[in-house]
């Protein structure tokens, strides 16, 4: 007789491996390329969030039109990633062939994302930003519903907090190095999107070349018609609570994210009065301290939870940190004040990604159908970000149209309700 996943009593990691699962430890070439893949992917798409976006669209609409024309084309964007994550996730688990399930998708992925990047830089239009942007979200999302469930195929329970913990660093190195980039081209848009989406093809390339992606043999049971389109998007909460409650909690968290992140470069334009070129300045300089304060307690987290063998406790600590970081940002008048909350910020964030994908590769439910939960898991990611611009703006909006303050302190109010929602779980420790 089985018994409900909800019954089990709660474990540090699984005490063997699942079916499916890896049972030896992955070479250390196989996780070299896996997490510089990941930072390729994070650079490519980083850019554009972390300024492009915002830049183009001030040279198209102006500063004073830029927030609402941001909102829209993010919103638009995150949307299509909401939808293609899990599609394409289910298609990866899916594929057959002597290429693999996931190399294929990678590769094609990686390809389609430097040509959006390109229709971006070359946009006329706030319209055509928004159909590049959404381009380059759908191969995004091609890109990465197989790469995540990489971590699923080849690294064993052992080795998911250190890999989770190194892809996190590497992926908010990206956004540091976003910043440094946006520094240095922010009069050149064409470089914008050549340097990340060059650099992201080479590292998927090489991590596609090394990948021992074993092809499918083994039946698949394929459904059809509306029901199945609809389980694309769907895993039981009923039957899986685990796996509901690290959605919710990834979800609060990252909304509590982006409220900020798409607004940065505005809010020290509107904020403290500083011209484009400066605040590019102050931005990058304050990603270089968020990502120190990052690497530090990803590095901290990941390897404590391995070894101490739980994960919700760090999940926990990690967002009121964060919930604290946005409370300090909501009254930094200079640069100073900035960078002491971006170090918050980063400690907290950085815990969190240390143990947030190492956590929800235990409680998956099927590892068989891991990249298509994975993409279910990734809406948390997505909806946020489509739902984020537009909740930021219109709080930016309230009272005269430059009320930070309000934003920043609803971010932090949502990143505590994310450490509240991690509790439940009880597969994990």
């Amino acid at each position: 007789m089985s018994i409900p996943a909800a019954d089990l009593p709660p474990q540090s990691f699984p005490a063997v491996a699942g079916p499916g699962e890896p049972l030896e430890r992955a070479r250390v070439g196989v996780i070299a390329t896996m997490v510089l893949a990941r930072f390729g992917w994070a650079f490519a798409i980083q850019v554009p969030l972390v300024a492009s976006l915002a830049l183009k669209a001030q040279a198209l609409v102006g500063q004073d039109q830029a927030v609402a024309a941001l909102g829209a084309v993010t919103s638009i964007g995150a949307f299509v990633a909401f939808l293609a994550n899990p599609v394409f996730g289910r298609l990866s688990d899916r594929t057959r062939g002597r290429f693999g399930r996931r190399r294929p998708w990678l590769v094609a992925g990686a390809l389609g994302l430097v040509v959006s990047l390109l229709g971006i830089a070359l946009a006329p239009s706030i319209i055509a930003l928004g159909a590049a942007w959404l381009v380059a979200q759908l191969f995004a999302n091609v890109y990465a519903a197989p790469h995540t469930a990489t971590l699923s195929d080849q690294i064993p329970p052992v080795q998911r907090g250190l890999v989770s913990g190194l892809t996190g660093v590497l992926q908010n190195v990206a956004i540091l190095a976003a910043a440094y980039t946006t520094q240095f081209f922010s009069q050149d848009q064409l470089m914008l999107a050549l340097v990340p989406g060059a650099i992201g093809l080479v590292f998927m390339l090489a991590f596609a070349f090394v990948l021992p992606d074993r092809p499918l043999t083994h039946p698949v049971v394929t459904e059809k018609g509306l029901k199945a389109v609809l389980k694309t998007f769907w895993v039981s909460p009923r039957q899986n609570p685990d796996f509901a409650w690290a959605w919710i909690s990834r979800f609060l968290m990252v909304l509590s994210t982006f409220m900020f992140t798409t607004f940065r470069l505005l809010y020290l334009q509107k904020e403290m009065g500083l011209p484009i070129k400066q605040a590019a300045a102050v931005m990058a300089t304050g990603v270089l301290f968020y990502t120190i304060a990052l690497v530090a307690s990803t590095f901290l987290a990941g390897w404590l939870s391995d070894r101490l063998k739980r994960r919700k406790v760090f999940i926990f600590v990690s967002a009121i940190i964060f919930a604290i970081g946005m409370a300090v940002l909501s009254q930094a008048h200079t640069p100073e004040t900035f960078y002491s909350a971006e170090v918050i910020l980063g400690l907290g964030f950085g815990a969190y990604v240390g143990v947030d994908l190492a956590l929800v590769v235990d409680i998956l439910p099927n590892p068989d159908d891991a990249a298509k939960d994975l993409g279910v898991f990734n809406i948390a990611l997505a909806v946020p970000q489509t739902l984020a611009p537009g909740l930021g703006a219109l709080l930016i909006g309230i009272g005269g149209g430059h009320n930070y303050a309000l934003m920043l302190i609803t971010a932090a109010v949502i990143g505590l309700l994310g450490a509240v929602c991690i509790l439940p779980v009880k597969k994990i420790r």
